[in-house]
């Protein structure tokens, strides 16, 4: 009987202590409340503003910020941008460790990874804000319109990057690269914004917000597009 209660016990901790990615849940991850999507928007246009005008607070970059995230993670939004080394998010939105849910490919497409990598970040950390950040004179989006234009392919893998740009340059094939820069962040959010069955239940309900950004190389600042 012992043994039983015992073999009950085990498997109740095993299915409640489980997330859907199948991992246990970890008993060093605090409940800790979700930031809001408007509240992590001011977070991040603050820490944007003062990054524009040189005034960095390079905030949770001690070692007591190291040491206390080496327990548990709570980002406060999920930032999906270009490879670009001139628009590394951290620095552009003057964040710390631990702050900000980093998923960074040329042209900020996603993929199956990326998007799992995101997934993740909202199933299993609580970050209700995706942001899209797209970027001045970005390479990618580039090679995607002249490569598209001169009815080319681009070697090796860069190809699938044209090819996740192509609906973003065909929809802008009158427009400058700005324009298709900003229809292919465009598409992103659509895409993830729509994507099932873990991103559009939560969008649909308000629980997560996903939003476009434009970085400006010049001035270092970023817009976000069709805020609602």
């Amino acid at each position: 009987m012992r043994k039983a209660q015992l073999a009950a016990c085990f498997i109740a901790v095993s299915v409640l202590g489980t997330n859907q990615f199948g991992r246990a849940a970890d008993p060093t991850h605090p409940a800790q409340p979700a930031v809001a999507p408007a509240e992590a928007i001011s977070k991040l246009k603050e820490g944007n503003g003062r990054y524009a005008s040189g005034n960095l607070q390079h905030p949770g970059q001690t070692t007591e910020r190291r040491a206390e995230l080496a327990k548990s993670q709570h980002p406060f939004a999920i930032i999906v941008s270009c490879s670009d080394s001139r628009v590394p998010p951290e620095i552009v939105f003057d964040q710390g460790l631990g702050d900000l849910f980093v998923v960074r490919v040329a042209g900020n497409v996603i993929d199956d990874h990326s998007q799992g990598s995101i997934e993740y970040a909202v199933d299993h950390l609580a970050v209700r804000l995706i942001v899209v950040l797209g970027h001045q004179s970005c390479g990618a989006v580039k090679a995607a319109k002249e490569t598209i234009a001169a009815k080319t392919k681009a070697t090796a893998h860069i190809q699938s990057l044209i090819t996740a740009i192509q609906p973003a340059v065909e929809a802008t094939i009158n427009g400058d690269l700005d324009a298709t820069v900003k229809a292919n962040v465009k598409d992103v959010v659509q895409a993830l914004s729509s994507s099932t069955p873990i991103l559009k239940p939560k969008v649909d309900s308000g629980e997560v917000q996903v939003i476009g950004a434009y970085y400006s190389l010049d001035t270092g600042s970023v817009t976000f597009l069709d805020q609602k």
